[in-house]
């Protein structure tokens, strides 16, 4: 299987696993051709010292021999003295050989793995949002880095063990058929005997250990729901049943690794069998040949030395195999994830600068549309507890192929900003999602700037669109790093003008190193948070801004702050801003009330407030009537 090259301005979809399952050895061979091809330099040069080793690894058994001849002859301490630096001097060549085969080798394996990192990551962050809804964190965070790392020593000895086995097995036997053909002939008969025996016990290992795999990513996604929902774990007092649920899917992890690594040993357990009766072959065929004067005691020794260095690659061999059903159980699901497709194409054009136009045309929605939603990739798709690792907020946006969305259309001019209101799962949250494309409509045409979002290059659209929504997402770096999302050619002074224009120069004033102060997660306020989500906006400098909830969680005060930095951000662009109370919306231009699914109504805020008989007038009224209720 020859992994493809991923995309990254590509947005992938899952689809259905093939009928057959790609094989390790064609997953390793496409994957060593992909990935250790640009580092051809350091390759060779590893050949090299492999070559090198091997060679002088080959003739130390012949100075042994010599050395033993010539003490059973007498001969003398000169000639023993120089045999033995000699053999000492070759062998610390041969270990300094080795390890720099070994660091070239590490060097080479660890470019490669980080690479594949690389490649499978981007593909990741470009995959749609129906992957990610059947997905916990903790499950890709496991198949990105407990996948890749299982391809670690792959990449970093496989080669180079693999590669100087081979040549020193080879070596080997080419020293028996020098010494004696018939035991040459031999010898090289049980070592292709073993090999094949070998490879075909390897075979066992690989669907356990795929397995294996994949219980370990549910093991870490479902560590990383509970850790998530640790305070509503705690407060509910369902501690008890979280652990039994873990010791669970942790005994289930435990008795699959049980079962891999006792597959994958049974190739060890071959070899030490097939090795036992090899040595009794070989000594036996040493020791009667030098009873028989056919050899001297050096030629003999000489026999068992060569089955030793018969048996040293062939044991190399045996845990590299070990290695590769690893290797190929990872190789098979990172290439799974890397063949994903997409429903979503890719398109060429780019938005016109300054504020967007946003218009929808008769738009028809559902997740289970079009094959929008998550298909079973074969790729351990399966959430814990066998739940959807994600929910969408809108509700009923989740369910199934009903149209959370049917025959919306409305426009938007450039600079203005819509109120967007209506009950929890009327579809407010997958209209915006179809704004940034997150998904494709049904039926439809969502267009900005007066292009469909179909023709707009994603990479351009994710700029000039922006979204803040309720949870404002904060990293443990710096105060610069959190609002450029570690862009290092953002100049700071964009970036302190930005904080400034949200209020918050005070605040980066009173840090101790400013910009490159230290962000810890939960050390900011909810209103901090969100003007801090603002300021980031500000340095995308976007045409069009979702706004989704943005003073839910704020008091008073704080609200009233946020609402003075919230007018300087959608001042010269196109906004909508997702409310449940009215205040929100209080200096939008229009007003969209959405309900089932369909516009119930759209039109200016001023006028629509002097209706009495608009769908607007009465969420006032019924906003004014709770409020004289609790006053009362």
């Amino acid at each position: 299987m020859s992994l493809p090259t991923p995309q990254p301005s590509s947005v992938a979809q899952t689809r259905k696993p093939p009928a057959h399952k790609p094989s390790a050895s064609g997953a390793a061979l496409g994957v060593l051709s992909r990935y250790l091809g640009p580092l051809w330099p350091k390759v060779l040069l590893l050949a090299v010292l492999l070559l090198g080793s091997v060679a002088l690894s080959l003739y130390l058994p012949q100075l042994v021999a010599r050395f033993l001849d010539t003490a059973q002859q007498r001969g003398s301490l000169n000639t023993l003295t120089r045999l033995a630096l000699t053999y000492i001097g070759i062998a610390v060549a041969v270990q300094l050989l080795s390890a720099g085969a070994t660091y070239i080798g590490a060097d080479v394996g660890w470019a490669a793995t980080n690479r594949l990192r690389l490649d499978l990551t981007r593909h990741l962050l470009a995959l749609d949002m129906s992957f990610h809804k059947e997905r916990t964190p903790g499950e890709l965070i496991e198949r990105v880095d407990g996948d890749v790392t299982a391809l670690s020593n792959f990449f970093s000895q496989f080669t180079v063990r693999v590669f100087g086995a081979v040549l020193l097995l080879l070596g080997a036997l080419v020293m028996f058929w020098r010494e004696k053909w018939w035991l040459g002939l031999m010898v090289s008969v049980f070592a292709v005997f073993t090999l094949l025996a070998m490879n075909r016990v390897r075979r066992v290992g690989i669907e356990p250990t795929r397995t294996e795999r994949e219980a370990s990513a549910h093991m870490f996604g479902f560590v990383e729901e509970r850790l998530t929902g640790i305070d509503d774990v705690r407060s509910l007092g369902a501690g008890p049943y979280t652990l039994a649920r873990f010791l669970g899917v942790q005994r289930s992890f435990f008795w699959k690794a049980y079962r891999a690594w006792m597959a994958r040993s049974a190739v060890l357990r071959l070899s030490m069998l097939l090795f036992t009766v090899g040595y009794v072959a070989v000594i036996a065929s040493a020791v009667g040949l030098y009873l028989g004067g056919a050899v001297t005691i050096g030629t003999a020794f000489l026999f068992y030395q060569y089955m030793s260095l018969v048996e040293e690659p062939i044991d190399q061999l045996t845990q590299q195999l070990q290695d590769l059903q690893k290797a190929g159980a990872s190789l098979i699901r990172v290439g799974e994830l890397l063949n994903l497709q997409s429903h979503l194409t890719q398109g060429t054009q780019t938005l016109p600068a300054g504020a967007l136009t946003l218009e929808f045309a008769g738009v028809s929605f559902g997740y289970g549309d079009g094959g929008h939603g998550a298909g079973n990739a074969g790729a351990g798709s399966d959430s814990v507890d066998g739940s959807s690792a994600g929910s969408d907020s809108a509700g009923s946006d989740s369910v199934g192929s009903e149209r959370v969305l049917s025959e919306v259309s409305f426009t938007l001019k450039a600079g203005h900003t819509v109120g967007l209101l209506g009950r929890t799962g009327s579809g407010k949250t997958s209209l915006t999602r179809l704004v940034s494309r997150l998904y494709d409509p049904a039926s439809g045409q969502v267009l900005l700037g007066g292009l469909p979002t179909s023709a707009v290059q994603l990479a351009d659209l994710r700029r000039r669109v922006a979204v803040v929504t309720q949870d404002v997402q904060l990293f443990q770096a710096s105060v610069r790093d959190n609002l450029t999302f570690f862009n290092p050619l953002v100049e700071d002074h964009r970036v302190r003008a930005a904080l400034a224009e949200v209020g918050l120069e005070v605040w980066l004033d009173s840090l101790p190193d400013g910009l490159h102060s230290q962000l810890p997660v939960g050390s900011l306020s909810a209103g901090e948070s969100q003007l801090l989500a603002f300021a980031r906006v500000m340095l995308q400098d976007p045409g069009l801004i979702v706004l989704d909830e943005p003073s839910s969680r704020l008091d008073p005060a704080t609200e009233a702050r946020l609402t003075a930095a919230m007018q300087r951000l959608l001042s010269g662009r196109t906004a909508i801003v997702i409310a449940h109370r009215l205040d929100t919306v209080a200096r939008a231009d229009d007003i969209l009330v959405l309900g089932a699914g369909r516009v119930l109504e759209h039109g200016p805020r001023a006028t629509l407030a002097r209706d009495r008989n608009s769908e607007y007038s009465r969420l006032i009224a019924a906003g004014q009537s709770v409020m004289d209720e609790v006053l009362a």
